[in-house]
């Protein structure tokens, strides 16, 4: 199913042919990054050309990457001459993609254009955590860290390879926060003979580690593994394997933290809701544990959670239910505070008699989720696999519909009111 907005913009074919300029500075080079036509620098502009249909995607995809938007200008509004503009940026491709061209210096966009139109400016928000930890350690420059323990977290008859592997920061200036990633930078090259680019994790610790005394990070990783299109061999990611087998004392080249989207709100008395699946739970497992973890608990003594928390957590088997035991132990506690519901596909049906997929859970619950996310105490956070956004919007899109809300709407205004919080790939 497809989200109401996007219904919408493909009807309006005038929306839906314009091309609007991104002038982006501070887009950081990761895997992500590496897979584009163009370098990223270390200062200056980048320029990005962005079809209507795919600005709030752009958006998002931007501040995943450590961007900020400093102007939006329409392409129409630039001097054509021979399919490129007076910027030197090529014609939207067919592909409806964005493509993104770096600028010289001397040719960045002015406040205005040549006919003296005042250009759209990005409304940045007040930065609320303008002290949080950023790139403390660079990808020139990594932390050598040590593997203290590399643990599985699929039980047996599970599906794939899943590890908790913890990391020494003894000796390192690195601090970070619950939402934050870390960059991995793996050994050897890649396939053109240059050296392996950083991957990006979410931290599934608090800040005070796994062993509440600041001096570790952890990650919970996937082997990713998929078959080639063409030659039909299996492939597994270069990053995620070097992780999941990576020996307890061996040296890691870490980077960041970086990422400011995933914070969670400083107010103890909030509401959070959390959707995640798989590898997801990370950040959910680091504000859990922040929230309801004696030992977390005691170390943050000007933190002491006393609002309501809910986990919809998506997995294919039980055996995949990642920190099953922590989860269940910490909902056994605190029954008042914390909800904790699973959506189990390969072993679970949703009323149509089809798999039991996380969207299919947030419908079956949208109505009561409605009424949360209504209030102004609420914080609402998404991660995982990017199908399930989709499926979560219909469900909202419905129930907000019965007091004539238009969720596309009521979603973009808790966005910038900074309660909706995603991270999906």
């Amino acid at each position: 199913m497809n989200k109401q907005g996007t219904v919408e913009g493909a009807a309006n074919t005038e929306s839906g042919s314009r091309v609007f300029v991104y002038e982006v500075v501070g887009l950081r080079q990761n895997e992500e990054t590496d897979q584009t036509n163009y370098q990223i620098r270390n200062s200056g502009s980048v320029f990005i050309r962005v079809p209507y249909n795919r600005m709030n995607q752009e958006m998002r995809r931007i501040t995943r990457l450590g961007g900020k938007i400093v102007s939006i200008q329409p392409a129409s509004a630039l001097q054509q001459f021979n399919g490129k503009t007076s910027l030197g940026i090529p014609n939207i491709e067919g592909n409806g993609q964005a493509t993104p061209v770096n600028a010289p210096a001397e040719q960045q966009l002015t406040k205005k254009d040549q006919k003296g139109k005042t250009m759209t400016q990005a409304k940045g928000k007040k930065d609320a955590h303008a002290d949080v930890p950023v790139n403390t350690y660079r990808p020139n420059a990594p932390f050598i860290g040590k593997c203290i323990s590399n643990d599985p977290l699929v039980n047996e008859g599970g599906i794939g390879i899943v590890q908790h592997i913890k990391f020494d920061l003894s000796g390192s200036n690195l601090k970070y926060i619950e939402g934050q990633s870390i960059g991995i930078i793996p050994p050897g090259v890649d396939k053109n003979g240059k050296p392996e680019k950083l991957r990006l994790y979410s931290i599934a610790s608090t800040r005070h580690g796994d062993d509440v005394d600041d001096k570790t990070v952890s990650l919970c990783v996937r082997q990713l593994e998929y078959k080639h299109p063409e030659t039909g061999e299996t492939v597994y990611g270069v990053c995620s394997t070097h992780l999941c087998f990576l020996e307890p004392g061996a040296e890691v080249k870490i980077t960041g933290p970086v990422g400011k989207e995933m914070l969670l709100p400083s107010d103890p008395d909030a509401k959070v809701i959390m959707m995640a699946t798989g590898t997801g739970i990370a950040p959910m497992r680091a504000y859990l544990w922040r929230m309801f973890k004696d030992a977390e608990r005691a170390a943050n003594p000007e933190y002491q959670f006393n609002g309501f928390a809910w986990l919809i957590f998506g997995v294919p088997t039980t055996p995949n239910i990642l920190y099953k035991e922590e989860l269940e132990e910490m909902q056994a506690k605190y029954p008042d505070n914390f909800r904790l519901t699973y959506a189990i596909s390969r072993e679970q049906k949703n009323p149509q008699g089809g798999r039991m997929y996380i969207q299919d859970r947030v419908a079956e619950h949208a109505d009561e989720l409605w009424q949360l996310i209504k209030e102004e105490k609420t914080h609402t956070y998404i991660c995982g696999l990017r199908g399930m956004e989709d499926g979560i919007d219909a469900a909202l899109t419905a129930a907000a519909a019965k007091e004539g809300v238009t969720w596309s709407d009521y979603q973009k205004e808790i966005k910038k009111a900074g309660r909706w919080h995603v991270e999906t790939y």
